[in-house]
C-alpha cells in the first residue's frame, strides 16, 4: 500500500493507516526538529505535540502537498507559538524584576510606592509615559507630542483613556 492510499484510509478513521503514516514520518520530523531547535527534548516535545495535531487535523489534509511537508508545517507552527509565547513570558519575567528593583530602590531612599504608582507600573509604557509627563511634570500636550513624536490629539486620547483605565484599577482594588 502506498502513501497515498494510507492517507485516504487514514483520513477516513483507519487508526491502523494513521499509525503507519506516522511512524514512517517520526525521524524524518525528529532531525527537522532538532535542527530547527537546537534542543534535543524540546525538539522530542514538539514531535510529540506534531503527531498529536496531526491525529487531529488528518481530516484536514488535502493533498496539495506532501504529507512530510504537511507535517513540517504545524511542527514550524507549533514551534513559532511556542517562541512567541517564551518571549512573552520573559518580557513579563523582565518587567516583574524591574518592577520588584523599582521598588527596592524606591524604599532604600524613604521614597513612598503608592497605589498609583503601582497601578502605573502596570500600564503599557504608551500610556504611562503621557500620563506621567503631563500629571506628575506639569508638561502641556503639545510639549509632551513633541517629545514622543506623536500627534497632540494621540496624547490627549492616551491620557484620557489612561486615567479612566487608572480609575478602573484602583477603584477596583480599593
Amino acid at each position: 500500500m502506498d502513501e497515498q492510499q494510507r492517507i485516504e484510509l487514514a483520513k477516513r478513521g483507519d487508526d491502523q493507516a494513521l499509525a503507519q503514516l506516522l511512524h514512517e514520518h517520526y525521524t524524518f520530523l525528529t532531525k527537522y526538529l532538532i535542527k530547527v531547535t537546537m534542543n534535543p527534548t524540546l525538539a522530542e516535545d514538539l514531535v510529540q505535540d506534531t503527531m498529536l495535531r496531526c491525529i487531529e487535523k488528518i481530516s484536514l489534509y488535502n493533498g496539495t502537498s506532501k504529507f512530510s511537508s504537511w507535517m513540517i508545517t504545524i511542527a514550524t507552527r507549533l514551534y513559532m507559538d511556542l517562541m512567541r509565547r517564551r518571549k512573552v513570558e520573559q518580557r513579563w519575567q523582565e518587567q516583574e524584576q524591574a518592577l520588584r528593583q523599582i521598588q527596592w530602590h524606591m524604599q532604600q531612599h524613604q521614597e513612598v510606592w503608592t497605589d498609583t504608582i503601582e497601578a502605573l507600573s502596570k500600564m503599557r509604557y504608551e500610556m504611562r509615559l503621557p500620563i506621567l509627563l503631563k500629571h506628575y511634570y506639569g508638561y502641556a500636550y503639545d510639549e509632551i507630542a513633541e517629545m514622543m513624536d506623536i500627534h497632540v490629539g494621540t496624547v490627549k486620547s492616551r491620557i484620557h483613556n489612561g486615567i479612566q483605565q487608572l480609575r478602573k484599577e484602583l477603584t477596583t482594588d480599593a
